[in-house]
């Protein structure tokens, strides 16, 4: 007979960070969140402080401004990107996860976001405390 924990882990969910490093820039790093064995498979507890649902049009262009807290923005309908600082430019579709920390008090310069395609997004910001960290 075989037991969940026989079964091997699952891919770990992608996401990415967008941060401001030690030059002023905003910088995007990709990380995962691990999941456990056996079905289903669950990552660890995530705090978070609440869930705030936000719609924005696809011609949504958001010049250079600082995350307005530590937050994961999760898209779910439609289609926009981040660009940072350095250049980089992040997609964002239904599915992809941010967390978003280029906050004001890290003194950068913050980071472009705009829409894309046709239809509106749809998206959650999930602000995370302070002292939580990624999964590294």
């Amino acid at each position: 007979m075989t037991t969940n924990a026989d079964r091997p882990p699952h891919e770990p969910v992608p996401a990415c960070r967008v941060y401001t490093g030690p030059d002023g820039h905003t910088h995007v790093e990709a990380f995962a969140f691990p999941l456990g064995f056996g079905s289903p498979s669950l990552s660890a507890l995530v705090p978070v402080e609440g869930v705030i649902f936000r719609r924005t049009k696809p011609e949504l262009d958001a010049d250079f401004h600082p995350a307005p807290r530590r937050q994961f923005v999760i898209t779910i309908q439609g289609e926009g990107e981040i660009e940072t600082s350095d250049g980089t430019l992040l997609p964002l579709g239904p599915g992809s996860i941010v967390l978003v920390e280029d906050t004001a008090d890290t003194n950068g310069r913050g980071h472009i976001t705009r829409g894309k395609g046709t239809a509106d997004r749809l998206s959650l910001f999930i602000p995370v405390p302070a002292d939580w960290q990624p999964p590294r």
